[in-house]
């Protein structure tokens, strides 16, 4: 069976290039839902002009993708609310220098 909790553990998978550390952990899910078997993720990315979405949804249909259950993988961006990095992990905050 499919869970949010597996589903996490399959985002920390995924990097954002330029910080070089998970998007969970960054605070960029905004939203995870789960439901027989398919995953809908609602993210944002750091910038509105961030160039690298395309990328990031790619990783996360791949990883995600591959848990066993898992039979859709759906990614939506939203800008609202805007990200900052008030939204990150402490251990995120803590392993890149940001108080």
């Amino acid at each position: 069976m499919v869970t949010e909790e597996v589903v996490i553990e399959g985002l920390r998978e995924v990097y954002d290039p330029e910080l070089h550390y998970n998007i969970y952990d960054l605070g960029l899910v905004y939203d995870i839902g789960v439901q027989e078997g398919d995953v809908q993720i609602l993210m944002t990315l750091t910038t509105p002009a961030c160039p690298i979405g395309p990328m990031i949804e790619e990783q996360i249909q791949e990883n995600i993708g591959l848990i066993p259950g898992v039979k859709d993988v759906g990614v939506k961006f939203t800008f609202d609310p805007p990200w900052s990095p008030d939204r990150m992990s402490d251990e995120a905050k803590a392993d890149l220098g940001i108080d």
